[in-house]
């Protein structure tokens, strides 16, 4: 598949046991707006994001990514997708059709190479959203979504084939080989990455702020609630953007960032980047040092198999 019809990241889905605990955490200290819910789910919007939400929560008995959802230009494309993938022996979890979530909209799901519930969506009505204001420390919008994989070589190539991402720089060890790929489906330097892990599972969330002032507010502010803080805050050079890693009250790993890099597509050459170098990994050299404990912290509790989402 050459041309791509995947526009952007609209939202990450997931379930957690205490759904009271989480919202509180996203629409308190976090920074989002509860803006429609019902019995055992809620979805969460972004002040300056015209999606409907960012964010669904859903009460479950296991933690795990529900689903995530990527925009699409037209009604016209999303049939084209879906009929593309299911030539390809992809599992459709649902047809294109009108969808039942906030804001309406054409839509459908299918499994990726590892049991991933990925919805794409067209003519999903606009929130009304709003200016976020200097000193602001609320998120913007979500800027991007890391998934773990066991199989990180697979999962990369399934989606460059049947979704059309494309390869923006990619994280390497001298003894570990290559262990992160950044991917994009527009100009941002990436909407996805993909980490070598032990399991399929949530790496990070990450949400994008209006810049650096309100993002080292933000950090501040969760600091000083007691939020748990793995890493930050600093500046990678994979995409340019700054960090700082906190853990929700499930242990998922949730970003602030902001400045993340936009290239030019037509010149754009994927570069190969050593993070034993702790530029790398911060070129502020302000965060703490990224080792074997702080990494495991964002390996997650495994999605256990494949997983259809509730269609609300």
């Amino acid at each position: 598949m050459t041309d791509r019809l995947i526009t952007h990241l609209r939202h990450v889905d997931l379930a957690v046991p205490d759904l009271a605990r989480q919202q509180d955490f996203f629409t308190g200290v976090w920074g989002l707006a509860a803006e429609h819910g019902d019995t055992g789910i809620s979805f969460l919007a972004a002040e300056g994001s015209p999606e409907q939400y960012v964010v669904r929560l859903r009460q479950a008995a296991d933690k795990r990514i529900d689903l995530i959802a990527f925009g699409a230009a037209s009604p016209s494309d999303v049939d084209t997708l879906a009929a593309r993938l299911a030539v390809s022996g992809v599992t459709l979890v649902s047809e294109p059709g009108v969808l039942q979530t906030p804001g309406g909209g054409y839509g459908f799901r299918f499994f990726d190479n590892e049991g991933r519930t990925i919805e794409v969506s067209a003519d999903v009505a606009i929130r009304r959203h709003r200016k976020v204001e200097e000193g602001e420390s609320v998120p913007v919008r979500l800027s991007h979504v890391v998934v773990n994989s066991a199989d990180p070589e697979g999962t990369v190539a399934f989606y460059e084939r049947h979704l059309g991402f494309r390869l923006s720089d990619t994280l390497m060890h001298p003894r570990m080989g290559e262990m992160m790929w950044f991917m994009r489906v527009n100009s941002w330097h990436h909407s996805m990455a993909i980490a070598r892990g032990p399991h399929p599972s949530l790496h990070h969330a990450s949400f994008e702020l209006r810049g650096l002032d309100e993002y080292m507010r933000g950090t501040g502010r969760l600091l000083r609630a007691g939020v748990e803080k793995i890493w930050g805050p600093g500046r990678h050079l994979a995409g340019n953007n700054t960090f700082s890693y906190f853990l929700d009250p499930h242990g998922n790993t949730v970003e602030y960032t902001t400045e993340l890099e936009l290239v030019d597509e037509d010149t754009w050459h994927p570069h190969l980047y050593d993070f034993s170098r702790p530029e790398v990994s911060d070129q502020w050299g302000t965060a703490n040092s990224m080792n074997e404990f702080v990494a495991q912290k964002s390996f997650n509790d495994p999605d256990k198999g494949l997983f259809v989402a509730p269609p609300v």
